[in-house]
């Protein structure tokens, strides 16, 4: 019997776990797989690894059926499948940005047996499903075994200036920078943490040392204007934003708000009112967007009988909206008959008279709540 059930499942090692196509061997499917690789074919790819996959939980299978005629019911279910194996499907799921099954693969895997690809691919599969602490851990791990890995080490030292501790960040960053502090990556991150530490002077000689290296990006140039700022050397605050506010075509609403705060500081004041000006203009919110926004929620309000709170929603939404003539009539009406204040309902049935005026081609049921206005209005 135990012979039967063993040349059973061998049988099915000759055909393939997904469809049933004939196939040679686990390492013809995987140069088959690796073949699709090389050409960034990662569908086909794909396919041929998870074969791979399967036919090596069979194999496990039959070893274990083959060992001992009672093995199954002893058996407690163990990682059996190939180093290469699980990390080539990895390696494949990973660059198709399928991170959860990267890191399901990957992190029950013996950390001795993973490559420091593996690593890198287990630690920024967290790291980009937004497990900050699944990051932090695997990171370290790898930096422990490959310390020189400068993205990494960027990596965690934002990680831990996230997790409220810039400390251990700045800790990370310096380890690396004692070897080399040329690294426009983990420099741009020891900045940062410095930053993040309220030590702004530290932060500003790094963005000084990136600015050198060129790195003059919008970052770079804003974080440290924002840094002189804080210690108080305003003229070079106005010279690193000022660049920064260019860099940015003038659309950045922070820069600029912090740009005239500085220029008023430093008495530039036609120019610092400008810049307070704009930045009020790029801080408020889309109008498209709260239209709709204001006008849904004061229908919700009035469904849920909060009348007040409607009329309030209706009256934001005119700021945004002034031409929705529906709206003064329905604030009318709400005044007229639910929150009892004549001398309101009054105001806002004129001005839904007087809005509905400009009106080319008023539609009937316009007309008819223009009329409907009018009568109120000569009964109150």
């Amino acid at each position: 019997m135990h012979r039967i059930f063993a040349m059973l499942i061998l049988a099915l090692l000759t055909v393939s776990p997904v469809r049933g196509e004939a196939i040679d061997s686990l390492q013809v499917c995987l140069l088959q797989g690796d073949s699709c690789m090389q050409q960034f074919n990662t569908f086909e790819a794909l396919k041929y690894y998870q074969r791979a996959y399967r036919i090596a939980e069979l194999q496990d299978s039959v070893r274990f059926s083959m060992d001992d005629s009672d093995v199954l019911s002893k058996y407690v279910p163990e990682d059996k499948i190939p180093r290469e194996v699980r990390l080539k499907l990895a390696d494949c799921y990973y660059k198709r940005a399928d991170y959860r099954q990267t890191a399901e693969l990957l992190k029950n895997m013996p950390e001795d047996s993973l490559s420091h690809e593996a690593f890198r691919q287990l630690a920024f599969s967290y790291q980009k499903q937004g497990d900050n602490d699944s990051f932090m851990y695997w990171a370290e791990q790898l930096i422990y075994r490959y310390p020189m890995d400068g993205e990494v080490v960027a990596g965690l030292t934002l990680a831990f200036a996230r997790a409220s501790q810039p400390q251990r960040g700045i800790v990370c960053g310096m380890g690396y920078c004692q070897r080399d502090s040329t690294n426009i990556m983990v420099n741009r991150a020891l900045a940062d943490a410095w930053f993040m530490n309220r030590d702004f002077t530290a932060a500003a000689n790094l963005y000084e040392r990136l600015l050198q290296q060129g790195d003059s990006t919008f970052n770079t140039l804003y974080s440290a204007g924002m840094c002189y700022s804080q210690i108080d050397s305003l003229e070079q605050a106005y010279g690193y934003l000022h660049d920064a506010f260019l860099l940015s075509q003038m659309q950045h609403a922070g820069c600029a708000y912090r740009l005239g705060v500085v220029c008023v500081d430093t008495k530039r004041y036609t120019e610092g009112l400008a810049c307070l000006s704009l930045a009020k203009r790029l801080m408020q919110p889309d109008s498209a967007i709260m239209k709709a926004i204001t006008l849904s929620q004061g229908e919700g309000y009035y469904l849920i009988q909060r009348y007040d709170e409607a009329v309030a929603a209706w009256k934001e939404h005119l700021g945004y909206n002034p031409s929705s003539v529906a709206t003064y009539y329905n604030i009318a009406n709400a005044y007229a008959y639910l929150l009892k204040d004549p001398e309101q309902a009054k105001s806002y049935y004129q001005l839904f008279i007087e809005k509905s005026a400009e009106i080319e081609k008023p539609t009937p049921q316009l007309v008819e709540m223009v009329e409907d206005a009018k009568k109120k209005l000569k009964t109150k």
